[in-house]
């Protein structure tokens, strides 16, 4: 099969195409005839730095986090799957390539109305949601949400996910095209962050729940306008990972600071992720009240391209990779 492999730590340009061997399949797995891929930030975080996501490995890596297509085969041990399935699924690696072998639990049937292409942009996004905003963070209905990003693939899917569950949603951007495309999409109220300070126009707001991936300065001015009992949650430090909080503004409003990183989670907690969104989110793709919103899709071997797309922030939703 083909696949794009991470020849080294650089810039987009060291992603190759390259002739790659199958992957095996354990008993619990199916082998999945890829139809398109995500393509994540923290695909570009992984490319940047092979030699400690590659765990030292003098090989070369297949980045991607997500992939959707139909089932080719299944392992022995597979009841909940069967061959010619339409799938999506959350992988740890590999998404880059014509095949991936992935824990079957870790798959879920492409939702009716969701072309199979499209189906490639949404696990990586409701999974990192469901379980930071509304298992982290605790978000409940009628609560007030607010997401920094509002338009990236987090940002345009969470929005979404929020809204449906009955809650208020807030975000920040970095454009004005950005905020017009929120406001057409009518997902709540959104400020450009390079012209408002979010911390004075949402002061008063009680926000319930925030999720960052900006960090730095971001942190104690979340802080400052999360309503009492309110929780912070972090998926990146974009701008810095290293902050300063004030403890009293914590102490006194009983606020919970928390977050979390996706792919190193155990398989198990995966499973349990993927059976909780099943449940609460797939009737939402069902009812057409979310969808997944795709900004360009590049050919595999035009994944370089796909980064410097991300890379330049440039994009509203997610970015994928197609395999025809």
């Amino acid at each position: 099969m083909k696949a794009i492999h991470i020849t080294k730590s650089g810039g987009p340009e060291v992603l190759q195409l390259q002739e790659t061997p199958k992957p095996n399949l354990e008993k619990t797995e199916v082998l999945i005839k890829v139809k398109a891929a995500g393509v994540n930030r923290s695909d570009v975080i992984t490319r940047q730095n092979i030699n400690i996501y590659g765990k030292g490995s003098t090989e070369s890596l297949i980045p991607g986090l997500e992939v959707s297509g139909e089932i080719s085969e299944i392992g022995e041990h597979v009841s909940d799957k069967k061959i010619g399935d339409k799938v999506c699924a959350l992988i740890a690696s590999g998404g880059y390539a014509e095949y991936v072998a992935v824990d079957s639990s870790h798959c879920l049937l492409v939702p009716e109305g969701i072309s199979l292409t499209d189906a490639a942009g949404i696990p990586e996004t409701v999974f990192t949601v469901w379980f930071n905003v509304f298992n982290l963070g605790k978000l409940q209905p009628g609560e007030k949400l607010l997401i920094h990003g509002g338009t990236s693939g987090i940002g345009t899917m969470g929005l979404q996910m929020a809204k449906a569950w009955g809650c208020k949603v807030y975000s920040t951007a970095g454009s004005d095209e950005k905020i017009d495309f929120l406001k057409k999409l009518n997902l709540g109220t959104a400020i450009n962050y390079k012209k408002e300070a979010f911390e004075e126009v949402w002061k008063d707001e009680k926000i319930d729940v925030i999720l960052d991936m900006v960090g730095g300065d971001y942190t104690q001015k979340n802080l400052e306008i999360l309503n009492k009992k309110g929780r912070l949650v972090y998926i990146n430090g974009m701008k810095s990972t290293d902050v300063n909080v004030n403890l009293r503004t914590i102490m006194s409003k009983n606020l919970i600071l928390t977050g979390s990183f996706l792919k190193p989670q155990t398989a198990e907690v995966k499973t349990q992720i993927a059976q909780e969104v099943e449940k609460n989110i797939w009737p939402l793709f069902h009812s057409k009240q979310i969808h997944p919103v795709i900004y360009k899709t590049f050919p595999l071997e035009e994944a370089g391209e796909a980064h410097r797309l991300m890379e330049s922030s440039e994009h509203i939703g997610k970015i994928l990779l197609t395999m025809d």
